[in-house]
């Protein structure tokens, strides 16, 4: 049966049962432009849209420029195990950015960024029974970020994030009887997170450019509790919490690095590839146990998490008619993914589409954008996963610093 879920900016992701493991599915800060060009951005800077996958590309707004970007998504899901399909469709707000100039040389962002999704839903038989198991909810993060151009062409920024989200993970049981239990582990995390990063531009000559970009984010230990209830959900009893735990020490997020590299052409031609890697092995995780040292929750096994990720974008003229002035973007990517599964590691490839398209008489851009994306464990497939996603995004670009003088 199809599901829907709406949520706001945690997971506009439609559900998928590998979002059980871990975090869930993680998010790699792409606004909806970038998404159309395979998720790359570590090198990008632009005074006219907002890059938040890497802080130091915040310096290149103009001193006069406001940046809003917000974004919306709509998805479906196809998946099969074992000759059984599903369907299943979701969607919502995706985030909430703004950018912003403090001076000449230095720029600023805020917003709301989901940072991992959680949300799936499925069920199988037992004997003298059955059994479904669901989860919702995920990681957001509250980021704020400045940017300082240190000479010409160089520049480093920060972003600082709050950390803040709850994952609910339900397993029903179903007996012939017709009782009925559940058993419900629920994770919650308020915490702080910070990232560094660097770009490195200059003009080979008047028409090309060339950029560098890194990032770095720095792996720590995890604030927050977690705690597991039972319910019987027939009779008339209270609920049984049979473990509970912080998160500090027992769970952490691991170091991760990002580069990329940009290529412009007479400010019409733009194409980037970029590299991902996360220390997902070195990352702390545990089991839970009840009073009695029984194990009621399994620690899950990490792999390191990889990308390469690739996009263009051309305008064909900047004051052209209507159709040459839109930007048209392509893009792909390939990684292997944090979660193993039964000692199968999950990868995915997709390619992505999209256009950005200007308003007229504004600088306010229209950015739609198209993704498809193939997941699937390997060596053996389990669940394959076949995902269409459409994000919408409008950036709003205003000159709001700006003062008529009258003489």
């Amino acid at each position: 049966m199809a599901t829907i879920a709406i949520t706001l900016c945690a997971s506009a992701q439609t559900s998928s049962p590998y979002s059980r493991f871990g975090f869930g599915l993680l998010q790699d800060n792409a606004t909806s432009a970038q998404r159309a060009m395979g998720g790359v951005g570590y090198a990008m800077n632009s005074g006219r849209q907002i890059n938040v996958m890497n802080p130091a590309s915040y310096a290149a707004i103009d001193s006069l420029t406001f940046l809003f970007d917000m974004g919306i998504s709509a998805t479906a899901l196809w998946s099969e195990e074992d000759g059984n399909k599903g369907k299943d469709f979701g969607g919502g707000l995706d985030y909430i950015t703004m950018q912003f100039p403090i001076s000449k040389h230095i720029g600023a962002s805020v917003g709301l960024l989901p940072y991992s999704s959680v949300g799936y839903s499925f069920g199988h038989e037992l004997v003298h029974g059955s059994a479904s198991r669901e989860g919702a909810g995920g990681l957001n993060q509250l980021y704020a970020g400045i940017s300082g151009r240190i000479f010409k062409g160089f520049s480093i920024g920060t972003n600082v994030s709050y950390l803040f989200g709850t994952s609910v993970y339900d397993s029903y049981a179903y007996t012939s009887t017709g009782a009925t239990s559940l058993f419900e582990r629920v994770m919650q995390v308020r915490d702080w997170h910070i990232q560094f990063g660097a770009q490195y531009s200059f003009d080979i000559d008047r028409k090309n450019r060339l950029s560098f970009g890194v990032v770095y984010t720095p792996g720590k230990t995890l604030l927050g509790k977690t705690w597991a209830t039972k319910y019987d959900i027939n009779a008339d009893a209270a609920p049984d919490t049979v473990s509970y735990s912080k998160l500090k020490g027992n769970y952490s997020l691991p170091d991760a690095w990002g580069a990329g590299i940009n290529y412009q052409w007479d400010n019409r031609l733009m194409v980037e590839v970029d590299f991902t890697y996360q220390a997902w092995k070195d990352a702390k995780t545990a089991a839970m146990y009840n009073e009695e040292g029984a194990e009621i929750f399994e620690k899950p096994t990490y792999d390191n998490r990889w990308e390469v990720s690739a996009g263009l974008q051309y305008t064909p003229k900047l004051r052209g008619n209507y159709a040459q002035r839109i930007q048209y973007r392509v893009g792909g990517f390939y990684n292997n993914d944090y979660i193993v599964v039964n000692n199968n590691n999950v990868r995915e490839y997709g390619v992505t589409a999209g256009l950005g398209l200007p308003v007229n008489g504004l600088k306010t851009v229209i950015n739609i954008g198209f993704e498809y994306r193939h997941r699937q464990a390997h060596p053996n497939p389990l669940i394959k996963e076949d995902y269409l996603g459409i994000t919408v995004g409008v950036n709003f670009n205003e000159l709001w610093f700006w003062q008529n003088k009258i003489r």
